[in-house]
């Protein structure tokens, strides 16, 4: 209990040093969803999901590396599990940030 305590802390911190960036998310996320309200969010939905998908696999191989670490430093299972963590919400937040894109997109479709 104590390792995901620390994981959940250790994301909030990591929020808080880099709140410029997580601000500039939260408007462009914004400037976007107000920009396809009209879009045809239903069928956007499986590009999104998809290039979701395709960020959250990139995250997962590229994240050890750009951490200064390896994946034979992820040996624990809470290991595996934040990689795990971070990458779903890598794809996420790409998926998120895809949506309003795909959407409008194929409004004209």
């Amino acid at each position: 209990m104590y390792e995901i305590w620390l994981a959940l802390n250790i994301v909030f911190e990591l929020a808080l040093a880099n709140k410029g960036l997580v601000i500039g998310y939260l408007v462009l996320l914004g400037v976007l969803l107000l920009a396809a309200r009209s879009g045809a969010w239903r069928r956007g939905l499986p590009l999104a999901i998809g290039l979701g998908v395709l960020a959250a696999v990139a995250a997962f191989a590229l994240l050890p590396s750009l951490t200064a670490s390896s994946f034979g430093n992820v040996a624990y299972w809470i290991d595996w599990a934040n990689l795990a963590a971070m990458a779903l919400g890598i794809g996420g937040a790409a998926a998120l940030l895809a949506w309003p894109l795909a959407a409008m997109a194929k409004k004209g479709s």
